[in-house]
């Protein structure tokens, strides 16, 4: 489970963003870090048994503030993601742990560009299949639908603003988001429903994966 207490700190981390006091609360930091990591090891336990994680991720509480206005030195929450194994498994899962702001999120973030073009050749060539997943029901009700902070205003170069499909075209990352509340978070099932929405994202996976292996005419890359 994730305890209350982890919550807490983090607001309290929020409210006192400075090294002192963080030196000063170095043990609970230390405590609820423990705490964190046996529960990501039992979410990667947990996607085992329908994937096949290759890494597990912490990212760092200290934030990079060279090149940030913002030079708090600590992130208010705690994030990690868990890599897939295998050239032919694509996508990625990720968990963000914040007070009031904690959420799962999977898929493609910023993909490189030979990847990026790719995916928008086959959403020119078939809008359907994706959406299909998308529409699905459950995947619906607990995603609904690509983020769509990240696009460009029009088309990307080589394609047309009127094709049928440029909604998803334009998308310069593909990933869903799902919200938790912090009562959700520090409940006793809070493992089984983020590794359960995990799950939801298989079908997307499996497709965007044969995409990203293939090219235009289906032929593998990975022979």
């Amino acid at each position: 489970m994730i305890d209350q207490s982890i919550l807490d700190f983090l607001t309290e981390l929020k409210a006192n963003n400075n090294r002192d006091w963080m030196q000063e609360h170095k043990k609970t930091y230390q405590q609820n870090e423990k705490q964190l990591k046996a529960f990501y090891a039992a979410v990667e336990s947990g996607l085992n048994t329908m994937d096949q994680i290759e890494k597990v991720k912490v990212f760092r509480i200290n934030r990079d503030v060279r090149f940030s206005k913002d030079k708090t030195p600590y992130n208010v929450h705690r994030s990690v993601s868990f890599s897939r194994a295998g050239a032919h498994r694509r996508g990625g899962y990720y968990l963000r742990l914040e007070p009031g702001n904690s959420m799962m999120a999977g898929g493609f973030f910023g993909p490189e560009p030979a990847d990026l073009l790719r995916i928008r050749q086959e959403f020119q060539m078939d809008g359907d299949s994706i959406r299909s997943i998308l529409k699905e029901p459950e995947f619906d009700k607990a995603f609904g639908g690509f983020e769509q902070s990240y696009a460009v205003k029009t088309a990307p170069k080589g394609f047309s603003k009127e094709d049928p499909n440029i909604d998803l075209i334009r998308l310069k990352s593909f990933f869903v988001v799902h919200p938790y509340t912090d009562k959700e978070v520090t409940s006793a099932n809070f493992k089984d429903k983020l590794v359960h929405d995990f799950e939801l994202l298989r079908p997307f996976f499996d497709y965007m994966s044969q995409v990203l292996t293939t090219d235009l005419n289906g032929v593998s890359l990975l022979d």
